[in-house]
């Protein structure tokens, strides 16, 4: 089936995006399954998983290193997705695209060889409370390994960074500033553009954590003008274990690889090993082909549908939800941000979250509980935990209406709430 979101009326269509998604025409718990966890992880269309399949069947091999036609095949297909994610991000060209394990392994990139290169002891960091641990933990083990320290912006109640506090902290000791762009608990998208321009004023480079905005809005690298961005495949309907890494020339050609191993060399000697060329000098090892492979396919069914036609989508079912949600007795939202989008994360009474999200699993809806991997964010809040619902272009009003009764169902065997027709 062709990846078709539009209809003739210019209408976003999703029950024809569902129809694309194979694990969503399943019940769960015997109900039709209503999957709100896109933040975790997004499913896969089914263009997807055929190409992933395609690859396996017909072209596995290799990629780089064989002068057979299955390899020369192989290498091919997985080159051509560098340059997908080169125009994807509009980055000025394919050497400035790594391919990583996710946005996890993109950080720690960064943080291990941009760290050895430009950050040493006293040298300051600057992070924000809405951080997932993939961008505090990291940064962390730098500044045990060379003392340097972490400064973090303030945040607001509503779920917004605080810009004034923000521009004090960029001093002559910072020497990175690394930021999410969407948080995954709050939904806040970041004036990411006017922070990068903050903190260029005073040369200082920035890291953009984009995993959660990449699905959800068109990105334009240059356009931001970050030095860093990383985002991971997984949430952008593609597969696990492969993300990117784009960093402008300048810094990618002077830093020193991450691992040593095979495609990340040109020469090796027991005297002295040269080192490939970019993107090259970062992908030691055999990559994950087919999970490369699986990302282009990813990338080229959101393009189909559009990804301008995708923000607005998920701005307006965001909004919905939170109107619809707000509307229950005892339900608390984190994260009002005028600029909000794809998440929605809550408290029920004092209902935990995780007896939130078991019984709705009962009612065949999926949603997250937990930290979100951001307990500094829980700890401001003062909250244990939180439910949090997050959407994908395969989600509709409808899941929405359904998460509200599961709700109140919850409250209702919780002795919270009693039915009345």
């Amino acid at each position: 089936m062709d990846a078709l979101s539009l209809n003739e009326k210019n209408v976003f269509d999703v029950a024809s995006i569902k129809q694309q998604f194979p694990i969503l025409q399943q019940q769960c718990r015997g109900k039709p399954l209503i999957y709100l966890d896109s933040g975790a992880t997004a499913q896969k269309p089914e263009s997807v998983i055929e190409a992933i399949r395609h690859y396996y069947q017909y072209d596995n091999a290799n990629v780089h290193r064989g002068v057979y036609q299955l390899s020369e095949r192989a290498t091919q297909a997985y080159e051509q997705v560098r340059e997908q994610v080169r125009a994807f991000i509009n980055a000025e060209d394919q050497h400035e695209i790594i391919f990583t394990r996710g946005t996890t392994e993109a950080i720690n990139l960064v943080a291990h060889s941009f760290g050895a290169l430009q950050i040493k002891a006293d040298d300051e960091i600057v992070l924000s409370y809405m951080e997932h641990h993939s961008n505090i933990v990291p940064w962390q083990m730098l500044c045990e390994k060379v003392g340097c320290k972490i400064k973090i912006i303030p945040l607001h109640e509503e779920g917004t960074l605080d810009l004034n506090e923000y521009a004090k902290l960029l001093t002559p000791r910072t020497k990175l500033v690394s930021i999410i762009h969407v948080s995954n608990v709050l939904g806040t998208v970041n004036p990411i553009e006017q922070m990068i321009a903050l903190a260029h004023q005073h040369n200082i480079p920035v890291l953009i954590d984009g995993a959660q905005a990449v699905p959800r809005m068109p990105i334009d690298v240059k356009k931001l003008d970050c030095d860093f961005y990383a985002f991971s495949g997984h949430k952008l309907y593609g597969p696990t274990s492969v993300g990117v890494l784009y960093g402008k020339r300048k810094w990618l050609e002077a830093m020193p690889p991450y691992q040593g191993g095979g495609d990340m060399i040109s020469r090796v000697s027991f005297n002295k090993t040269e080192y490939n060329v970019l993107p090259y000098k970062f992908e030691a090892g055999t990559p994950n082909i087919a999970a490369v492979i699986g990302l282009g396919a990813a990338i080229q069914y959101l393009e189909s549908i559009g990804m301008d036609a995708i923000q607005k989508h998920e701005i307006e079912l965001t909004h919905y939800a939170q109107q619809k949600l707000s509307q229950i007795p005892g339900l608390k939202i984190y994260g009002h941000a005028k600029d909000k989008m794809g998440v929605i994360s809550f408290t029920l009474d004092d209902i935990h979250a995780h007896d939130v999200g078991t019984i709705l699993d009962n009612e065949g809806i999926a949603i997250r509980a937990g930290h979100h991997c951001a307990m500094p964010l829980m700890e401001y809040y003062k909250v244990a935990a939180m439910a949090r619902a997050s959407l994908g272009i395969y989600n509709q009003k409808s899941d929405i209406d359904a998460l509200v009764r599961g709700l109140l169902k919850v409250k209702e065997i919780f002795g919270r709430y009693t039915h009345r027709e």
